[in-house]
């Protein structure tokens, strides 16, 4: 019988991924006998791969994680094509953090939920508290002073929270959570950019049929033409993939 509470480990250009065969397998590894993990939990996809690779400060930042999985489906594909044998599927970030609240609200852990517009923050937490009743224990939207940031981490801290999911967008979602983790550590930090806006409908994603044929970017750049630039860019990755230098 399968040991859901472990997953492999696989490396691309030097980082090393969890391999998850699919959400059921995440869930039980991060709650692993009903005990949420204490870390930090990054999703990785080819444009993260790139900004690793050009910015030295984003690779401590990720390399540090914990818990890094593979988001984008170029990813899973490379790591399919570096390990022949490998069992792993795309856990899509968004998908990951619904199940991770609807698991909370089930076990009553508690959440702190930090980012995103004021609005969106508190549609977020009206609908988590619907849908799930999570145990949102204490909240920030992500406008708020530099200075102010060590009282917010005592904050988080004094709130006992045990999930604390952090959308700012990356590189400074990454940065505050390994701040935050020096005053709170005992709790799992998740970076979710921009899915408070998907969770409460302000962004709309990609129908499920483009996202099993793994085509959710060009649907997000049909939707918005502007993003061209960032998917040229990505033309490097597609070489490091049919070259094998992952």
């Amino acid at each position: 019988m399968t040991d859901n509470t472990v997953a492999p480990v696989y490396e691309l250009r030097g980082l090393k991924l969890i391999g998850w065969r699919d959400m059921r397998h995440a869930m039980d590894y991060l709650y692993a006998d009903g005990v949420i993990k204490e870390g930090t939990l990054v999703a990785i996809n080819a444009e993260k791969m790139l900004t690793i690779e050009d910015a030295a400060q984003v690779r401590t930042l990720i390399t540090d994680a914990e818990f890094k999985y593979a988001d984008g489906i170029s990813v899973v594909r490379s790591v399919r094509k570096k390990y022949p044998h490998a069992d792993v599927e795309r856990v899509a970030g968004a998908d990951l953090w619904e199940a991770l609240m609807e698991k909370a609200g089930r076990e009553g852990t508690p959440v702190f939920l930090l980012g995103g517009k004021p609005d969106v923050l508190a549609q977020t937490k009206e609908k988590l508290n619907r849908q799930w009743q999570v145990n949102i224990v204490d909240s920030q939207d992500g406008y708020f002073r530099a200075e102010d940031r060590q009282a917010l981490f005592e904050r988080i801290r004094a709130s006992g929270a045990k999930i604390v999911t952090v959308a700012m967008g990356s590189p400074r979602q990454e940065i505050l959570m390994r701040d935050c983790r020096a005053v709170h550590p005992h709790a799992l930090y998740m970076g979710v950019g921009g899915t408070y806006d998907v969770f409460t409908g302000h962004v709309k994603r990609a129908p499920a049929i483009w996202q099993r044929m793994g085509l959710e970017w060009l649907y997000r750049l049909l939707s918005q033409p502007s993003r061209i630039t960032r998917q040229l860019r990505l033309l490097r990755y597609l070489s490091w993939h049919y070259r094998g230098q992952l």
